[in-house]
């Protein structure tokens, strides 16, 4: 019997990994986050799977359903949204599995931010602009934040930034962010990247917040800022440069 975690991806059905898919449809037991994965991924369940919701469900509620399907050697697929590296309370149900030495495995997938910045349109690491990514997320109830791990501090990099979580704290983000990336930095804040009703709003640091004062999202939506959000007069890169020598292709090739 083996506990297999399976990123679902960021909400469009057909966004899971082959892999994924493939081992959720040979698996007779599914716990699923119900209010985040879509309900059209359950259909490669096979016939007559029990299917467990674990949004309402505690820690421990979930672990007995794993102890319980470890003694029956039944195999379960675990779904969770997105990717299962980060925010995906992932570590703490790996710890309580291994108390039981029972086996598992993981199986990544796309992760929101990745899905957002396709809805997009955008590529959020820029020649000379920005060449990294940082991942983080707001203050909030289900976990707190390291005390050295501050937007201020991120910002500070010049880096693409993407917030999770963050809507309920968009005034902190702008009061934080104008100093080091200034108020016509650009924003975009996506709900619900892949599902039928994603929205995005666009902006900057200055004009953000009125724009989502008329136009309310939930807290899940994803908040992007940096200069790489409007880059249009920027530096190519050399790896497609003639003159740019690879393993692939000789500098100066035709």
């Amino acid at each position: 019997m083996t506990v297999h975690f399976i990123g679902a991806g960021p909400g469009a059905a057909d966004l899971i990994t082959v892999r994924g898919r493939d081992i959720l449809a040979r698996c007779p037991v599914c716990l699923y986050a119900g209010s985040l994965v879509p309900p059209e991924l359950l259909a490669h369940c096979p016939p007559g799977a029990r299917l467990i919701d674990s949004a309402p469900m505690t820690l421990d509620q979930i672990e007995a359903q794993y102890v319980e399907a470890h003694a029956a050697g039944l195999d379960v697929a675990r779904l969770h949204s997105g990717d299962l590296s980060i925010y995906s309370a992932l570590a703490e149900q790996l710890r309580r599995l291994e108390r039981h030495a029972i086996p598992y495995t993981l199986t990544p997938g796309v992760p929101a931010f990745a899905a957002a910045a396709a809805v997009l349109g955008r590529e959020l690491t820029v020649p000379g602009m920005a060449q990294s990514v940082v991942l983080t997320r707001m203050p909030g109830r289900a976990s707190r934040m390291p005390e050295a791990e501050r937007l201020a501090t991120f910002a500070a990099s010049g880096a693409t930034l993407a917030i999770h979580l963050a809507i309920q704290s968009m005034d902190s983000i702008v009061e934080e962010l104008i100093p080091q990336y200034g108020s016509d930095c650009p924003v975009a804040v996506v709900m619900r990247a892949s599902w039928p009703d994603q929205r995005i709003v666009r902006g900057t640091l200055a004009d953000i917040r009125a724009q989502l004062a008329a136009d309310p999202m939930e807290r899940t939506a994803l908040v992007f800022v940096g200069r790489a959000l409007g880059a249009a007069d920027f530096e190519e890169s050399a790896l497609y440069s003639p003159e740019y020598h690879r393993r692939f292709r000789s500098a100066n090739a035709p």
